[in-house]
C-alpha cells in the first residue's frame, strides 16, 4: 500500500476493500497522490466524486454544442442550466487567477483508470437533483434570494480570495459556493452535504458489486470522506433503497400554483368590476395591466440586449402570459430570441469561457438567450404585482 500524505481510510465491506482518499479539488498534491496510488497496481476499480452529467462535461467539453435550446426553454430548465454555467464560471475564474485547475485529481484518476482499463465508478448524485432538492427545502423568497445571491457571488468581477481557495481544499465547488448560506442552515446542509454523503456511500456499495471489484480506490473531497466512511462502517443502509430515496424529486409545492390562480382570479374580477362600474374605467384598467406588465418585461429584454423584435414580443406576450399560470413571458421571449439570433457552433464552444465574465454573458448568443428569458420573466413578475396594486388602487379610488 502506498503511503498517503492525504487523509485516507480503508474499509472492508462484504469482501470488498474500499480505500477512501480525501482530496482537495484545487491541490496539485492531491492529483499527484492519486497518480501514485493508481500506478501502484493495488486497485481493480476507481471511483470518483462525479455524476454522469459532470463526467460528460469534464471529458467532452463539446457536449454543450448538443444542447437543445428550444427544449431547455420549453421545459423551463433555464434556471438549472444557468446555475450550472455559473458554477463553471467560478471554476474558470479559479483557473485563470491561480493557475489551478479545479478537479485536477479527478481528471488524473479518470485518465489513469482508462489507461489501465480499470472500471470507473461515478458515485455522486446528479447535480440537477441536488439543486432541485435544495430548492424544495426553501420557500419561494429564500429560493429567489439564494439564486440571485449565488449568481452575484460567482459572476462578480472581484478576484477569488485565498480564503475561498482554502475552503475549496476542504470541500468542492458546490459546497464553497453555498458555504456562506449553509453554515447553520439544515435546509441547505442536508441536501448539499449529508444526503450526498449517504448517496456516495450507497453508490460505492452498489457499483463495486456491479463491476465485481474487490479493491476500490474512491477519490472524494476531504470534506465528504468522514461522512462516507462512518456510513460504510456502520453498514446500516440498504444501497438500493437509499439511492431510490435520495434520487426522488420532491413533489412541487402547490402554493405557487394556488397563488398564480388567485392573482388571475383577482385581476379578472377587477376587470369585470371595472367594466360594471363604467366601460371607460374597465378599459383603463386593461390598459394599465398591458402597459405595466408589457413595459417592464420589454425593459428586462432591453437590459438583456435582446433583438428589437424580441422586445416587441415581450411587450405583447407579458400581458397575456401573466394571466396564464401555465406559461411564462420568458418562454416566449427566449424562443423568439433563439429564432432571430441562432447561436453558432463558436458560441457553444466559447460558452464556458465567456460566462466567466459579466460581459461574456451578453456577448455570447447562447447565454444572452438565457438572459432574455430571465430578465423578461423578472420584469413580467414585477409588473404583475405593480399592476395589481394599481388596479386595486384605481377601483377603490373610483
Amino acid at each position: 500500500m502506498v503511503e498517503s500524505p492525504e487523509p485516507q481510510r480503508e474499509i472492508l465491506l462484504e469482501g470488498v476493500t474500499l480505500t477512501l482518499l480525501g482530496t482537495a479539488h484545487v491541490s496539485r498534491a492531491s492529483a499527484e497522490q492519486v497518480r501514485r496510488l493508481i500506478q501502484s497496481g493495488d486497485y481493480d476499480a476507481v471511483a470518483v466524486e462525479l455524476c454522469r452529467s459532470r463526467f460528460n462535461s469534464l471529458m467532452d467539453p463539446k457536449s454543450l454544442s448538443q444542447m437543445d435550446l428550444f427544449s431547455v426553454i420549453r421545459q423551463n430548465r433555464v434556471y438549472m442550466v444557468v446555475a450550472n454555467l455559473a458554477l463553471s464560471a467560478y471554476q474558470q475564474r479559479l483557473a485563470d487567477q491561480f493557475g489551478i485547475e479545479p478537479g485536477a485529481e479527478q481528471r488524473m484518476a479518470l485518465r489513469l483508470a482508462r489507461e489501465r482499463d480499470l472500471p470507473i465508478l461515478l458515485i455522486d448524485r446528479e447535480i440537477g437533483i441536488t439543486l432541485k432538492r435544495i430548492a424544495a427545502n426553501l420557500g419561494w423568497w429564500k429560493r429567489y434570494t439564494l439564486f440571485t445571491g449565488l449568481l452575484t457571488a460567482m459572476l462578480t468581477s472581484d478576484e477569488v480570495t485565498e480564503e475561498d481557495v482554502e475552503r475549496l481544499k476542504d470541500g468542492d465547488v458546490l459546497e464553497t459556493t453555498f458555504a456562506e448560506f449553509a453554515a447553520d442552515r439544515q435546509d441547505l446542509y442536508r441536501p448539499l452535504i449529508d444526503e450526498r454523503d449517504r448517496y456516495m456511500a450507497a453508490k460505492l456499495q452498489r457499483e463495486a458489486e456491479r463491476v465485481g471489484a474487490r479493491r476500490v480506490l474512491a477519490v472524494v473531497g476531504v470534506g465528504h470522506m468522514k461522512g462516507i466512511a462512518d456510513i460504510l462502517e456502520q453498514n446500516r443502509q440498504d444501497p438500493v433503497a437509499t439511492l431510490a430515496e435520495l434520487e426522488r424529486l420532491p413533489p412541487p409545492s402547490r402554493w405557487p400554483t394556488i397563488l398564480a390562480w388567485s392573482i388571475l382570479l383577482l385581476i379578472l374580477s377587477g376587470f369585470a368590476y371595472g367594466f360594471a362600474m363604467s366601460p371607460d374605467l374597465g378599459w383603463d384598467l386593461v390598459l394599465t395591466w398591458v402597459f405595466i406588465t408589457g413595459g417592464l418585461s420589454a425593459f428586462g429584454t432591453i437590459l438583456a440586449a435582446g433583438h428589437p423584435l424580441t422586445v416587441v414580443s415581450a411587450f405583447l406576450a407579458a400581458p397575456m402570459t401573466t394571466l396564464n399560470p401555465a406559461i411564462g413571458a420568458g418562454m416566449i421571449t427566449g424562443a423568439v430570441e433563439l429564432y432571430l439570433r441562432k447561436p453558432s457552433v463558436g458560441d457553444f464552444s466559447r460558452l464556458r469561457a465567456d460566462v466567466a465574465s459579466w460581459r461574456g454573458w451578453w456577448r455570447n448568443r447562447v447565454s444572452r438567450i438565457f438572459l432574455v428569458f430571465l430578465l423578461s420573466s423578472l420584469g413580467a413578475a414585477i409588473g404583475t404585482y405593480l399592476a395589481s396594486f394599481q388596479i386595486v388602487k384605481r377601483l377603490f379610488a373610483g
